[in-house]
């Protein structure tokens, strides 16, 4: 990619002034860490939630800071509001963007038999569907720019068994799939496609469960490094890999989980 090899030469490996990037469900949690990782390092973000007043707040916050950020409404499981958000986006960048970041999920927590079909499709439209499309939508504008990227905001349910519903770790181990397929065959295209797979992190919605001390601390304890995750942890990884140093990387997930998923048996003290 000739854009990463002069970003290189000018010593710039390891900044994302002159990109821009869509980051989905930025204005709380993990999306809005992400924003802000990007933007600190120097891209221009076009952001969205649900509710106007959210983004609106969001950022005027970021732009005090000297962010330079925009963003919509646009719930990204409705398909008329994600065409009209990539429209959008075509206009403020002029059709071309170099990073997209597939934010938006929830979770809803219920043994498998108890999930109704209503249920089901809401999870799976949001958290899976949505994302496959945002690739699609925004793959023209992602080739245009010569050296586009993809970053899915995937999880370790997707990678083992966290007992947090079925459902959840279903439409992450789809994405990750999607991560790894869409990194072979956009290749062609200079579009990288990598997903980052957090733990438990410290955000308003893991809030809900850490606040049960008991899970909390057995959150910690099967943690090798001993405490839970923190936002601009993943907002920063997530930044690295949209950036000319993470030129040769694509079609991989990675963990940030303080060791979680390496974590196997641990022996009895004797």
């Amino acid at each position: 990619m000739a854009s990463t090899a002069r970003a290189r030469d000018a010593g710039d490996a390891f900044t994302l002034r002159g990109t821009t990037a869509v980051v989905t469900g930025g204005t709380q949690g993990l999306g809005r860490a992400i924003v802000e990782s990007m933007c600190a390092r120097g891209a221009r973000v076009y952001t969205c939630a649900r509710t106007k007043a959210d983004v609106d707040a969001a950022c005027d916050a970021w732009r005090a800071r000297g962010y330079d950020v925009q963003g919509c409404a646009c719930d990204v499981s409705d398909h008329e509001q994600r065409e009209a958000f990539v429209a959008r986006v075509r206009e403020a960048f002029g059709g071309a963007l170099h990073a997209l970041i597939n934010n938006v999920g929830f979770n809803v927590r219920k043994p498998t038999t108890a999930f109704t079909k209503e249920e089901y499709g809401k999870l799976m439209t949001t958290n899976l569907e949505a994302s496959f499309e945002m690739c699609k939508l925004f793959h023209d504008q992602l080739r245009a720019s010569g050296d586009g990227k993809i970053v899915f905001n995937s999880s370790v349910a997707g990678l083992t068994s966290i007992q947090s519903g079925a459902l959840y770790a279903m439409s992450k181990g789809a994405m990750n799939q999607l991560t790894r397929s869409l990194a072979c065959e956009w290749a062609k295209d200079n579009i990288r496609v990598n997903a980052v797979a957090p733990w438990y992190t410290n955000t308003p919605l893991a809030a809900q469960v850490l606040k049960n001390e008991t899970y909390r601390r057995a959150v910690v304890d099967r943690t090798p490094m001993g405490r839970v995750g923190e936002p601009p942890e993943v907002g920063d990884v997530v930044a690295f890999l949209c950036m000319p140093a993470s030129s040769y990387i694509t079609g991989v997930i990675v963990p940030i989980d303080g060791g979680f998923t390496v974590h196997g048996f641990i022996p009895p003290k004797l």
